[in-house]
């Protein structure tokens, strides 16, 4: 029986368990959408450790292992300071703690764009240092060459059009896209692109909701919305947006929890009874053996 590195919740280790499930594997979740229709739509959620993979991981089709991370996790103002190091230690730690679902790496800002030989450099070491099984970069016509370079190479992609925030600054901001019909048109033909060159699925964020349904009916690979519509082959969030860890919550999310309250609330409990030493008791504490 094969195996895999899972967290054990109860010694807070990583340690080789019996693999229960079988994974996902990039032709699985392309098969999904069959001929032009995806029945049950996928189900991607952003996760950043081994702790939370595992977690995550019974529930997802796809984890994706975000450059989000750079503002989830280290306090960063946006995604484009984050390093190909994070990505790859991130990535390593999700993939050690799932056994289900499909992980891909994002391929961060500065990492790829140069040249197509540049990102084959980039996916291949991300591949081998963390055991992912894809990677995702931003854009659609202008990187259209560089997937089909790296797709006849072995190394799956998943393509990201719309609001693509490494390209924050030449966007001038996070708004919505595809307002005007020229933005109508570069969606789409980002979509076809990507597509034609390879792209086993694209995520389409911040677009207006009739582009996210049209390119979903253009596009013969599955379609993840994010900020779209519930008409795509497939959603992904920021887990720490859906679980509500952050007071903003952007449009497009829905908390389904709100874990910050409940981290604040324990944190609270825990100082009240260290202050008046009611922490810890002798149920917390070693005594000796008679």
């Amino acid at each position: 029986m094969s195996t895999t590195f899972q967290l054990d919740a109860s010694t807070s280790r990583a340690t080789p368990t019996p693999q229960p499930r079988k994974r996902l594997t990039v032709p699985k979740i392309r098969a999904h959408k069959q001929s032009g229709e995806t029945k049950e739509p996928l189900v991607m959620l952003t996760a950043y450790t081994a702790r939370q993979a595992q977690l995550l991981d019974a529930h997802c089709d796809m984890l994706l292992v975000g450059d989000s991370l750079g503002q989830v996790i280290y306090g960063l103002p946006s995604t484009l300071p984050v390093t190909t190091e994070m990505m790859i230690a991130h990535g390593a730690a999700v993939v050690r703690g799932s056994y289900h679902a499909l992980v891909i790496v994002d391929m961060p800002f500065g990492s790829y764009e140069g040249s197509k030989e540049q990102a084959f450099d980039t996916a291949s070491r991300i591949m081998a240092e963390t055991g992912c099984a894809a990677v995702k970069l931003e854009g659609g016509e202008a990187m259209a060459e560089t997937i089909a370079f790296l797709s006849s190479r072995g190394i799956p992609v998943m393509a990201h059009v719309g609001l693509t925030p490494q390209a924050v600054n030449v966007l001038g901001g996070y708004g919505a896209r595809g307002r005007s019909q020229h933005e109508h048109d570069k969606i789409i033909a980002d979509g076809q692109a990507v597509e034609q060159a390879g792209a086993f699925a694209v995520v389409a964020e911040g677009v207006v909701e009739p582009i996210a349904v049209s390119l979903t009916r253009t596009l013969e690979i599955p379609v993840i919305g994010i900020g779209a519509s519930a008409q795509c082959d497939g959603q992904v969030l920021v887990t720490e947006d859906m679980l509500g860890m952050f007071e903003r919550v952007p449009r497009f999310v829905k908390r389904y929890e709100n874990l910050a309250e409940v981290i604040s609330s324990a944190a609270e409990t825990y100082a009240t009874e260290v202050r008046a030493r009611n922490f810890p008791t002798s149920d917390q504490t070693y005594q000796p053996k008679d």
